[in-house]
């Protein structure tokens, strides 16, 4: 997830208001994901030595067998084993019923081996099925997608110490601390509004004291919001956008799966 934020981050060396032509330079997601994981790995190891026997767990429910979730588990798991964490992957057909994703959800909720839950999106089902009541439905201490209200409204009221945070997000502000860069006092600017990039990225940055400003598929003239948030706008527009902004053609950014 570092590397795929980092793959869009890019810090601007010119203002944006002063010319359309920048120099970038791109942040290693990579090194950062390595360093991640090597901090990861010793407290896991620590946990271990205080705890005799302690291993965390971890659940990864799917429903369906879509190509690009069974990628992202495999990513998922083979991260989890690198820093020790156990991790479990649950499959359930596509015939699954609303009914059945909820009992499996209770069934791990109720599992104090396991620590942590993600429900793998979209759910892949033949039936109707309802994504929200879905993930209200995993406890919210073991919502490590941080996707549930009761973490969500967390974020949204600054309760950062007492939250899962949604990755993407948090990953793009472990970037940012990466570069040394502080966002207090700096004024932002996030396009998309999605439940798991947008808008927990809006509060992120709300709580780590930049003003921001969150642009959609209805704000007009987003070229001219951009320019309002120079520099840090153009590391945050990225985060939850497709390739950089063109001056004329802003359509692109609310695409499909972009956040609306």
């Amino acid at each position: 997830m570092l590397s795929l934020a980092a793959h869009s981050l890019c810090v601007r060396a010119t203002g944006y208001q002063q010319s359309l032509h920048s120099i970038a330079t791109v942040i290693s997601g990579n090194k950062t994901s390595k360093i991640v994981r090597e901090r990861l790995k010793k407290e896991v190891e620590k946990m271990a030595s205080q705890f005799s026997g302690f291993r965390p767990g971890l659940v990864v429910l799917q429903v369906g067998d879509r190509d690009d979730s069974n990628l992202y588990i495999s990513t998922k798991l083979k991260a989890a084993a690198e820093v020790g964490i156990e991790a479990k992957h649950i499959r359930l057909p596509n015939t699954t019923t609303q009914d059945e994703v909820l009992h499996s959800i209770m069934s791990v909720n109720e599992n104090a081996c396991v620590h942590g839950l993600i429900v793998q999106l979209p759910l892949d089902s033949a039936n109707c099925i309802d994504t929200e009541l879905v993930t209200n439905a995993v406890s919210s201490q073991k919502d490590v997608d941080g996707l549930s209200c009761i973490n969500a409204g967390k974020l949204s009221r600054g309760d950062l110490n007492d939250c899962f945070i949604p990755c993407t997000p948090n990953a793009c502000m472990e970037l940012i601390r990466q570069t040394g860069v502080f966002v207090a006092g700096k004024h932002a600017v996030v396009i998309g509004r999605s439940k798991i990039v947008g808008a927990p990225m809006h509060d992120l940055l709300l709580w780590n004291h930049a003003t921001v400003t969150t642009c959609h598929s209805k704000t007009p003239d987003l070229p001219e919001q951009m320019r309002q948030g120079p520099a840090v706008s153009e590391w945050l527009e990225t985060f939850t956008t497709p390739p950089p902004v063109r001056e004329q053609d802003t359509s692109h950014l609310f695409q499909e799966g972009w956040g609306q």
